[in-house]
C-alpha cells in the first residue's frame, strides 16, 4: 500500500525530531557534524526505509537489472565496445571522430521526425524510472521531483551548470589534446530552421533520462536495499561515466567526476529538478553552441 504525503511528512518531522541537525546528543547538547564530513560520509537516512523482506529486495535487485538493461546500461556496453574499436583502429583516438545529434534521414521533415523520437525515447526511459519509483509507494515529491520550489531550482540548476559545463570543457580540451578523447561533435545536424530548438529538446532529453534514472532511481533504490551512500554514490556515477565511453577515456571521467557531484547535491538536498535544469542547460550550450561556432573559431577540435 502507498504511504500518504502526510504520513511520509510527519516520518520525516519525526525522523528530524530525533536527530536535529544531523548532531550526536549527549546528556542534552547538540554536536554538529562537520559540513566537510557530512558531504564526504554522511548517514543514510532514514527515509526511504530499507526493505528486509528478501524476497521484496530480490525483486528490486531484478527491477534495476531489467531497467538499465533495457535503459543507459545497454548504452554503456555499446559505448564500451565503441571505445574498444576505436582503440584498435590505426588512427589515434584524437583523430577519430564522433558525432551525438546526427541525421537518422536524408529528408529534412524526416530527420526532425526522427530527432523527435528520439527525445520521446529519451523522456520515456526517465518517466520509466519515475513511475517504477511511484507505483511502488513513493512519491516523485520525495525525490525532489515537482515544482514547488521552480524558481529557487532553476537559480540552483544554472549554477550547478556553470560548475560543471566549465571546467568540462576544459578537460575534454586537455583530454584531445592528450590523445585520451576522440573529437566529439555535438550535433552535425544540417543547417535547418528546427535544428535549434530539435537540439534544445535533445538537451532536456538527455538531462531528464539521466538524472531521473541515475540519481533519483538508482540511488533511491539502493537506500531501499541497504546500501551506503558513498557505495551508491560510486556506482552511479560509474554507470553515468560507461555511456559517455565513445567520446574516449575523457568523456569517461568527466561524466564520472559529474556523477559523484551530482549525486551527492542529490544525496543532501533530496531535489532533482536542478539537476535536471544544470544539465539541459550544459547540453543546451554544448548542442547549439557547438552548431553555431563550427568553422568559425580555431580552438574547437
Amino acid at each position: 500500500m502507498r504511504a500518504s504525503r502526510g504520513s511520509n511528512r510527519n516520518l520525516s518531522l519525526h525522523y528530524a525530531a530525533r536527530h536535529p541537525g544531523g548532531g550526536n546528543t549527549t546528556t542534552g547538547t547538540v554536536r554538529p557534524v562537520s559540513t566537510l564530513r557530512a558531504w564526504l560520509s554522511p548517514t543514510r537516512p532514514g527515509d526511504p526505509e530499507e526493505f528486509t523482506d528478501p524476497a521484496e529486495r530480490k525483486a528490486i535487485g531484478i527491477e534495476l537489472l531489467v531497467v538499465f538493461a533495457v535503459t543507459l546500461g545497454m548504452s554503456g556496453l555499446q559505448s564500451l565496445i565503441s571505445l574498444l574499436d576505436a582503440l584498435l583502429q590505426t588512427t589515434p583516438l584524437a583523430q577519430q571522430q564522433v558525432a551525438i545529434n546526427q541525421p537518422q534521414a536524408d529528408l529534412g521533415l524526416l530527420d526532425m521526425l526522427a530527432q523527435l523520437v528520439n527525445v520521446l525515447r529519451l523522456v520515456a526511459w526517465g518517466a520509466l524510472g519515475a513511475f517504477l519509483l511511484w507505483r511502488g509507494g513513493m512519491a516523485l515529491w520525495r525525490i525532489g521531483l515537482d515544482r514547488t520550489r521552480l524558481g529557487g531550482d532553476v537559480l540552483r540548476g544554472a549554477g550547478l551548470a556553470a560548475l560543471i559545463g566549465v571546467p568540462g570543457l576544459g578537460l575534454y580540451l586537455l583530454a584531445h589534446a592528450l590523445g585520451l578523447s576522440l573529437t566529439v561533435q555535438p550535433s552535425t545536424l544540417t543547417d535547418a530552421w528546427w535544428r535549434a530548438p530539435v537540439l534544445a529538446l535533445a538537451a532536456f532529453g538527455n538531462a531528464f533520462a539521466e538524472e531521473v534514472l541515475v540519481v533519483g532511481y538508482v540511488l533511491t533504490r539502493l537506500r531501499q536495499l541497504g546500501w551506503s551512500e558513498n557505495r551508491s554514490l560510486w556506482l552511479a556515477a560509474v554507470l553515468r561515466g560507461s555511456y559517455h565511453l565513445y567520446q574516449g577515456f575523457g568523456g569517461f571521467v568527466g561524466n564520472v567526476v559529474m556523477g559523484l557531484v551530482y549525486g551527492r547535491i542529490w544525496q543532501r538536498t533530496n531535489r532533482l529538478v536542478p539537476l535536471i535544469v544544470g544539465h539541459t542547460l550544459i547540453d543546451v550550450v554544448a548542442f547549439v553552441g557547438y552548431s553555431a561556432l563550427r568553422g568559425h573559431v580555431g580552438w574547437l577540435p
